[in-house]
């Protein structure tokens, strides 16, 4: 396909196929791409920005790969080369932009992966390529304010992340991007468009290439980068699914002195941890939920801190609580003795779990889970992240096992696990078949 530039230059560009021309053309204000790997997907996203950047639109396009910034600057350098040699434009190899000189008619490409590696630049055009590896907080924080002044358009692209790419990835809710296409393709409005295709929709890729690619994949990969498929079943990866996030991650209100305290302990010189749980007392102070019940419990406090003594973490702890009642404190492995012993002889005893093995602690937790008995507060961002991203480990068939994937990252869930699993939820169905729970130790 050939866009001519006058006086005498065409701008040649790839036909493409069936499933790229939907998303090139389409003039929803925010499109999201979900699409299979080599099916075409950063091709369609550069062809898009050439066409609308020849409009005279400034075009902004991100990946937190330098791989895929390569392949996108490749395709608009091959583009519009003609009229860069001609001096039409001009066009900056180690910045990765073409301008028309004197105006504000930009194209650029860069490695961005946060807010902060986005700041600097606006556009007409803001493209997130490998959206599903980027820190949300790109989009909500700068991505969007970035088009509100001059009614900017937004392209989204991703492939369902597998547990390969959780090692790279830098978003906090590993599903962000199945979030959004879902909310996308329940749009009425016309604001959005959600497009899906797979690798095998790519007629310009060797199916010997295709194979060759697959060959070592498992059945789960080759489902969510061949195929594409992003449902339900992805979460079936995670460890702490049952845990409800629209209704129990709840804002910050103040915990009264009167509700009783819990602490769980992750021990180590580099990475410790602590998580504080408050028991939930009746009547309910403002800006709790009404739906809190007696007995609850409420994360409200985590500790995250490196390079401290053991009595600076206990005065720390005892600041935490201030002049609440704590009722137990719980962590550490069955081999951690000795620094329990440690924090109990500088004031702030810490038993050991009852439970020794992991996954019967986890399951404690998934059982108070289901019951809807956890609340964790918006602002602990670490072990929200670290419930969103705690997987289960896959075999050979790519089937999830039951062993927690990277486990020794998960500081504060072992936290939670730790003094959770000391609680016992008796569980009863009434005659409408609701669940309820009482407490013991």
């Amino acid at each position: 396909m050939a866009i001519a530039i006058k006086p005498s230059y065409d701008i040649v560009l790839p036909s493409p196929h069936s499933h790229q021309a939907e998303f090139i053309e389409c003039s929803a204000k925010r499109v999201i791409v979900r699409a299979g790997r080599r099916s075409g997907k950063t091709v369609g996203a550069a062809t898009r920005n050439v066409r609308r950047f020849l409009a005279g639109r400034r075009q902004l396009y991100t990946t937190p790969t330098s791989e895929q910034l390569g392949k996108w600057w490749f395709e608009v350098s091959k583009a519009l080369h003609e009229v860069v040699k001609a001096g039409i434009f001009k066009k900056n190899e180690t910045e990765h932009y073409i301008e028309r000189p004197g105006t504000e008619q930009r194209m650029r490409g860069k490695t961005a992966w946060n807010a902060d590696t986005m700041r600097g630049d606006y556009a007409d055009d803001l493209t997130f390529d490998e959206w599903q590896l980027t820190d949300e907080d790109a989009w909500l924080v700068v991505g969007a304010p970035m088009l509100l002044d001059n009614n900017g358009d937004a392209l989204f692209i991703y492939t369902p992340p597998s547990l390969r790419s959780t090692g790279v990835s830098k978003a906090h809710d590993p599903r962000h991007a199945a979030k959004m296409f879902r909310a996308a393709q329940t749009d009425k409005s016309g604001r959005w468009a959600a497009f899906h295709f797979t690798s095998h929709d790519n007629p310009f890729i060797a199916s010997e290439a295709l194979s060759e690619l697959v060959q070592d994949m498992s059945k789960q990969s080759y489902r969510q980068e061949i195929l594409a498929e992003d449902d339900e079943l992805q979460a079936n990866w995670l460890v702490y699914r049952a845990w409800n996030e629209a209704l129990y991650r709840v804002p910050r209100f103040e915990i009264p002195e009167s509700w009783p305290i819990y602490s769980g302990h992750d021990f180590g010189a580099a990475n410790p941890a602590a998580l504080f749980f408050a028991q939930v007392r009746l009547p309910l102070p403002p800006g709790a939920p009404a739906y809190m019940r007696w007995n609850d419990l409420v994360a409200w406090k985590e500790y995250r801190p490196s390079g401290m003594s053991i009595p600076l973490h206990v005065q720390n702890f005892k600041d935490i609580v201030g002049r609440r009642k704590l009722e137990k404190s719980l962590g550490g492995s069955p081999q951690e003795g000795e620094i329990r012993q440690g924090y109990t002889a500088h004031g702030w005893p810490i038993e050991a779990p009852k439970l020794r093995a992991v996954n019967a602690q986890v399951d404690k937790v998934i059982g108070l889970m289901e019951l809807n008995k956890v609340f964790v507060f918006t602002d602990l961002l670490n072990y929200f992240e670290e419930l969103a991203n705690c997987l289960w480990s896959p075999d050979q068939e790519g089937k999830p096992t039951d062993k927690i994937k990277d486990e020794q990252r998960y500081h504060l869930c072992a936290c939670a696990r730790y003094i959770l699993s000391d609680f016992t939820p008796e569980t009863q169905v009434n005659r409408s078949q609701t669940r309820r729970a009482s407490w013991s130790w």
